[in-house]
């Protein structure tokens, strides 16, 4: 019998996760603006995720919003959203297998006179793990609110085997 060998075998997975961007903004309560858009999700993620897999849990969840100012295009190694301001998420939902929803909202009394292009979403530590901007920015008034949810979608596109 022959004995097979794998001296250099190696496995490469293909697997990743996504997030979509869902937001309305409304103006004196009445909708103006329905926004759904794909995000990157950037490397901080990636570090984050690793962690906690490894069971290191403290300050790694998901936990805040931050809305900025910039209009420069994300890239995966974004670590902050500019002139930010920064609140707590509303909430979470799993509205399918492998998804988390994370619930948002902006109130009249928040952020006025910023003008938002960007978007992100931070954990516990301050790590930033996704971030979506606009073409044209939100003149944020008092006469403004937004509602939004962030999906993040755990995704496996396939597997190669390598030898």
């Amino acid at each position: 019998m022959e004995k097979e060998k794998n001296s250099g075998a190696r496995f490469v997975e293909k697997a990743a996760f996504r997030g979509r961007l869902c937001y309305t903004v409304f103006k004196s309560s009445v909708p103006i603006e329905e926004i759904e858009d794909d995000n990157l999700i950037v490397n901080g993620a990636r570090l984050q995720m690793a962690h906690l897999v490894a069971g290191d849990v403290t300050q790694r969840s998901i936990n805040r919003i931050s809305l900025g100012t910039s209009g420069v295009a994300p890239t995966v190694g974004d670590t902050q959203i500019t002139d930010a301001f920064i609140k707590a998420v509303s909430g979470f939902e799993y509205p399918d297998n492998g998804q988390v929803k994370i619930n948002w909202t902006l109130l009249t009394s928040e952020a006025n006179r910023k003008a938002i292009r960007e978007f992100g979403l931070l954990t516990t530590n301050g790590t930033l793990f996704a971030r979506r901007i606009r073409k044209n920015p939100i003149y944020k008034e008092s006469d403004i609110s937004i509602e939004g949810e962030w999906i993040i979608i755990f995704i496996r596109r396939g597997s190669t085997w390598r030898f």
